[in-house]
């Protein structure tokens, strides 16, 4: 995405018939930040994630599960996905959200604690 130019974020992602849409905004070695948009009683399958990622509802409802912990969440709600546990997300209807992960790079490691 071309810098220094207004948009928004719940607006610059359509929904698509029975399908999860993603769309990478930034792209960097120290992280990314993607919107999605998934269709009603779509998801993304139990996975880990090596680091950290900050979760913002835009539009909908959805469910995230961590682990055997489930929240149900909506327009506005955030939350940390924690890096090395499962976690999986079910749209309860049609819902955006943005998926900001910032990387740890090596030999960082010191500077973040």
């Amino acid at each position: 995405m071309e810098t220094g130019i207004l948009f928004r974020l719940s607006e610059d992602i359509e929904y698509s018939k029975d399908a999860v849409v993603s769309r990478t905004i930034i792209k960097k070695t120290t992280g990314t930040v993607t919107l999605f948009a998934f269709d009603a009683g779509q998801g993304l399958s139990p996975h880990v994630a090596p680091f950290d990622a900050l979760v913002q509802i835009l539009d909908g409802e959805c469910t995230f599960s961590i682990e055997d912990t489930k929240h149900e969440m909506r327009i506005g709600d955030c939350i940390i996905l924690p890096a090395g546990k499962i976690h999986a997300v079910e749209a309860l209807m049609p819902f955006k959200m943005l998926l900001t992960m910032i990387k740890l790079l090596e030999g960082s490691m010191r500077m973040a604690e």
